[in-house]
């Protein structure tokens, strides 16, 4: 999970909230008063709460006197976005469910572009999901032991 924040008066950020530390997993779950599994479904169901407290402290590794109070940003100021794992697993969930109609699958992909947090590795997801499938490589037939008997005594 990828949590972009974007400030009005400042450069966006985006922090990996995917790649959490045992010890910042822990501060999160204390500041959050809620689990870990929790609070990640919870930033990709957009839960403001969620995205803030895993964004703090993922800015409190460059950051570290930074206090929750201190981060309080606007709710249109943070969202989380799909990292290429998830994008890619999302991917292949919606192929299954939405391959057999086109117009479907083309606006849930339309969706998982907007969910992306990388562009070019959604696109990558999207080619390698709808891509055409190798068939089953076919089985070398087995010789009849007539036909190597034959051989043989030729």
């Amino acid at each position: 999970m990828i949590i972009k924040y974007t400030p009005a008066d400042g450069e966006p950020q985006t922090f990996d909230a995917g790649r959490l530390r045992a010890s910042e997993i822990q501060i999160v779950e204390r500041t959050a008063d809620r689990r870990w599994a929790e609070l990640k479904d919870a930033m990709g169901e957009g839960d403001v709460n969620a995205m803030r407290v895993a964004a703090w402290v993922v800015m409190k590794r460059t950051q570290p006197s930074l206090r929750f109070a201190e981060f309080d940003p606007w709710e249109d100021e943070i969202r989380a976005l799909l990292d290429e794992r998830e994008t890619s697993a999302f991917a292949e969930k919606l192929y299954a469910k939405y391959g057999s109609d086109p117009a479907e699958l083309a606006e849930a992909f339309d969706e998982l572009r907007d969910a992306a947090a990388d562009r070019e590795a959604c696109e990558q997801a999207i080619a390698d999901v709808t891509a055409p499938k190798d068939p089953a490589p076919a089985e070398p037939e087995q010789q009849s032991e007539t036909t190597t008997a034959s051989l043989t005594e030729s």
